[in-house]
């Protein structure tokens, strides 16, 4: 971890007309500047001015723990506030000081908490609250070399998780069971937390978010099982395989399967630089399209990936971006029946030189358990 990252966020905010952007608790926070704070009502804020040096305004109760952190090696000041203090108007006096006028360009984390956000705004009035996306996705979006082995590191992480499925998913055991096991394995398997088990058994597959219920897993039932965590180095997995439980899959249903396999693979293997999210999503949704299930994929082929599961860029139509070397995202078509089956097949991608790279790599045909 290096100071760079924060100063490569003022060289885009000042690119951009930005006069401050201020970043609270959260993976923007940890990602500029390697300080994985917790989020409370106190205001913990890394404020990155277009000029003048960096800061980061914390509790004094926390100030310690800054230290402790990747965060206290870059040099930053560090203003500490008092519990009697206004938070907020010592944070807006540091950036007035800094700039040498009150800013009226003011930019806030997506994920900020609306209390900070508006605290922010009030403290400096006349200013215009807006996103800090602009800033940091155009730095998170392209990863490192060091933060995609990261990455491959959870992937290889939760394919072992995948592996293992045959020890816990079979018939007479509810999806809660399931759930239970699946949320320790990846644990088990190098993970320090577990981030979501979707284990949607029968009809339940047709539901893409579907919620860990108690129904019981039935033989011949298929089942979607979504899993992820989050890794020591705050890096995430997400991968996606759909089983048949306690039986063959019948000819037809082994056919149907057959499209989201092509869908997926064919929208894998269009990804390469130039090429935009919105032409990748198109492959994946033609070949659905083109078999008759196009009304039956109902979600976007993919979301980025790195300190959050969820993040820059979306695979998805509209989105013209085009693909970078470094961007990680999902690669993830679905098929859903209502009131009967569903399926999908995900994995985590990145964006090469020449082409991408895979780092997901369990089989992606319907796996058969307990056949």
């Amino acid at each position: 971890m290096s100071v760079d990252r924060v100063h490569a966020a003022r060289a885009v905010a000042d690119e951009l007309g930005i006069d401050v952007v201020v970043l609270t608790p959260g993976a923007d926070l940890r990602y500029l500047c390697g300080y994985d704070a917790h989020a409370m009502e106190r205001l913990t804020a890394l404020v990155v001015p277009r000029r003048g040096e960096p800061l980061l305004v914390v509790p004094r109760l926390e100030a310690p723990m800054v230290g402790a952190s990747p965060a206290g090696a870059l040099g930053l000041e560090l203003l500490a506030w008092d519990e009697t203090d206004d938070a907020f108007a010592v944070l807006a006096a540091a950036v007035t000081a800094r700039l040498g006028a009150a800013p009226t360009r003011v930019a806030v984390g997506s994920r900020t908490w609306a209390e900070h956000a508006l605290g922010v705004q009030q403290a400096l009035p006349g200013s215009v609250l807006e996103l800090a996306s602009p800033v940091i996705d155009r730095l998170r979006m392209v990863k490192t070399p060091a933060e995609v082995e990261e990455l491959a590191a959870a992937g290889a992480a939760i394919d072992r998780v995948h592996a293992r499925m045959g020890e816990w998913l079979r018939p007479g055991r509810t999806e809660a069971e399931v759930g239970a096991d699946v949320a320790a394995a990846i644990l088990a398997e190098g993970h320090v937390a577990v981030d979501f088990t979707i284990i949607a058994s029968g009809p339940n597959g047709a539901s893409p978010h579907h919620e860990l219920s108690d129904r019981v897993v039935e033989a011949g039932d298929l089942v979607v099982v979504d899993i992820g965590g989050e890794t020591a180095s705050g890096y995430r997995s997400d991968c996606t395989r759909t089983y048949i439980v306690g039986g063959m899959a019948a000819r037809g249903l082994k056919e149907w399967f057959a499209v989201l396999e092509r869908a997926q693979a064919a929208a894998v293997a269009a990804v390469r630089p130039g090429v935009t999210c919105a032409q990748v999503d198109a492959v994946a949704r033609g070949v659905i399209t083109k078999a008759g299930y196009g009304e039956h994929f109902v979600h976007r082929t993919g979301h980025g990936i790195g300190l959050d599961t969820h993040e820059a860029p979306y695979v998805v139509a509209g989105n013209d971006l085009p693909l970078e070397p470094g961007m990680a995202f999902s690669v993830e078509p679905g098929i859903y029946l209502e009131g009967r089956y569903g399926a999908r097949i995900e994995d985590i991608v990145v964006c090469t030189d020449d082409g991408v790279r895979v780092l997901n790599n369990r089989p992606r045909g319907l796996v058969e358990l307990g056949a």
